[in-house]
């Protein structure tokens, strides 16, 4: 019995554990699987003076539900009428960062959100809108899974769902600096 319970309890602590800081594809996976939103970075589409400006919003992430290893994809629910799809209709780059700060992972450990053992993951890329289908579908699974208040929202706002498609990774969890991730290597990592 007592064996049993040791080994469940440190399960349960193991998934609370990041990966070794040596491989940091690992890593930015499980960033973004641990985290339920990020701070999107667009070019402001606004009127001057913020034209052209960098801008950054918070939106809803998921790459699959909680109980998933995740797809590593991060998936937005957006509608036409937020400010930062203003912007990306005029330009589709973006930026987006997801901290473990946002989870209790840093807090319990007593890191600051600016430390570099708050590990955190930076990407850029295309926000693409996804056509209706399986990927839509998958969207829609993974994102109402852990943000249900979505299926609620007003449906005359024409809600669709978009990725990141990532073109870039960065990932900083240790000190000596930020490290870049392939997407391929980012994709093929499990979390």
């Amino acid at each position: 019995m007592w064996v049993l319970t040791a080994l469940l309890v440190g399960a349960a602590a193991g998934a609370l554990e990041i990966p070794p800081h040596e491989d940091a594809a690992r890593v930015a996976r499980f960033v973004v699987h641990s985290c339920d939103w990020g701070a999107l970075a667009t070019l402001s589409a606004q009127d001057p003076p913020m034209q052209g400006q960098p801008f950054s919003n918070v939106f809803s992430i998921s790459d699959g539900p909680a109980s998933s290893p995740g797809s590593g994809v991060p998936y937005m629910y957006l509608t036409s009428l937020d400010i930062s799809v203003h912007d990306l209709q005029v330009n589709a780059n973006a930026s987006l960062t997801m901290s473990l700060a946002q989870t209790s992972y840093c807090k319990k450990k007593g890191y600051d959100p600016q430390s570099p053992l708050c590990a955190h993951v930076i990407f850029s890329g295309i926000i693409e809108k996804i056509p209706n289908g399986t990927e839509a579908d998958f969207a829609k699974t993974a994102l109402f899974s852990r943000h249900p208040e979505m299926a609620e929202w007003p449906k005359d706002h024409n809600w669709y769902f978009a990725k990141l498609n990532i073109s870039n990774v960065w990932v900083l969890d240790y000190f000596g600096g930020i490290k870049t991730v392939t997407p391929e290597d980012y994709f093929h990592a499990i979390p």
